[in-house]
């Protein structure tokens, strides 16, 4: 039985399937990143989990109480700190391993990227507003939808328009 080539799994031109893998694997690496980045400074910086934050009661963490409107608006501030530095590992990581490079000149490629990341960051980051700020849903629950909006527009996008395939 002949071992595994990791060299081809990890090449460029590895199988659809394993692309997408890779692609998930880098994403999962870069929204870890935007998750603790937004936890750190939603809990040190410009607090706005609440008492009831799965994260809060999970850690024992203290979190003072805010009022909606306040606690939106600092994690959207929590939110784009984290997506300038999670995009740009992000970014990184997909042109090492998953996507082929070239469609575009680097700076126009990373210039697409923010920008296709940015629609889905504003698209995402209005939604966990308005699911914090009306609805008084946990920072979690919000900033969670939000990560899935960015994940279904970000694959298509980087597949198919910013990158090589």
């Amino acid at each position: 039985m002949p071992g595994i080539d990791w060299r081809k799994h990890l090449s460029h031109d590895a199988h659809p399937v394993t692309q997408f893998i890779k692609y998930a694997v880098a994403g999962g690496v870069a929204t870890a990143s935007n998750i603790v980045i937004f936890f750190l400074i939603g809990w040190f910086l410009l607090p706005c989990l609440t008492p009831s934050d799965p994260l809060v009661k999970l850690f024992g963490l203290d979190a003072p109480s805010l009022d909606d409107v306040l606690r939106a608006r600092r994690a959207i501030y929590a939110n784009s700190i984290g997506f300038v530095i999670s995009n740009f590992l992000a970014w990184l990581l997909n042109r090492w391993f998953v996507f082929r490079p070239g469609r575009h000149h680097v700076l126009v490629e990373v210039g697409l990227f923010y920008a296709v990341s940015g629609v889905s960051f504003v698209l995402g980051s209005t939604l966990m507003g308005v699911l914090i700020g009306r609805f008084g849903l946990s920072t979690s629950v919000a900033f969670g939808a939000n990560i899935v909006v960015a994940l279904l527009i970000n694959y298509a996008m980087r597949k198919f328009v910013i990158f090589k395939g």
